[in-house]
């Protein structure tokens, strides 16, 4: 009985930490799409290196 639930465990372990690196490679793997920002609309085009605000 005792051997019993020691296989089980392990095997258990095992199947999370497998799917543990599974996720966590697909992760990385994930490449993001980001907008330029050309494109934004919401960018306000200004000019922080402007001589007047002095």
């Amino acid at each position: 009985m005792l051997y019993t639930i020691l296989i089980v465990s392990i095997v258990i372990v095992a199947i999370v930490l497998l799917l543990s690196v599974v996720t966590t490679s697909k992760a990385y793997d994930y490449k993001h799409k980001v907008d330029s920002l050309e494109d934004n609309p919401n960018r306000e085009e200004t000019d922080f290196h402007d001589e007047s605000i002095k």
